[in-house]
């Protein structure tokens, strides 16, 4: 799990959000109020919506979701089935604890090292 994950405001615009968009590692962002995920964008989610509107009210959790005492085995091979490579960490208060990251092969998850690395 990635402890460092880009945060950004619920008050991120959808002109904001396409823009984080714009760098072909972001698969998915996280909007937080404090410690609480809020909600989670990916790039259809924003197919049409206005660039002015708030990226909160295009954002959902279900589906993009799991809970830290979850089998990582099956988690990992319920995103490989659906083709998800990105999951939020939350606690059962909906606090954000991290991000899983599925590797672009599929055979395992980002670090905190390995995301450093591509940012310097």
């Amino acid at each position: 799990m990635i402890r460092t994950a880009k945060l950004h405001p619920v008050e991120t615009t959808v002109a904001d959000a396409s823009a984080a968009f714009e760098n072909a590692h972001v698969h998915l962002l996280l909007l937080v109020e404090g410690t609480t995920l809020r909600g989670t964008l990916d790039r259809r989610d924003l197919i049409g919506a206005p660039r002015a509107a708030p990226a909160l009210r295009f954002a959902r959790l279900g589906g993009r979701t799991v809970g830290p005492d979850e089998s990582l085995a099956q988690v990992h091979a319920a995103m490989v089935s659906s083709g998800r490579r990105r999951l939020a960490v939350v606690d059962p208060g909906g606090a954000l604890l991290g991000l899983l990251c599925l590797k672009s092969k599929r055979t395992g998850f980002c670090t905190d090292r390995g995301v450093a690395s591509r940012s310097s």
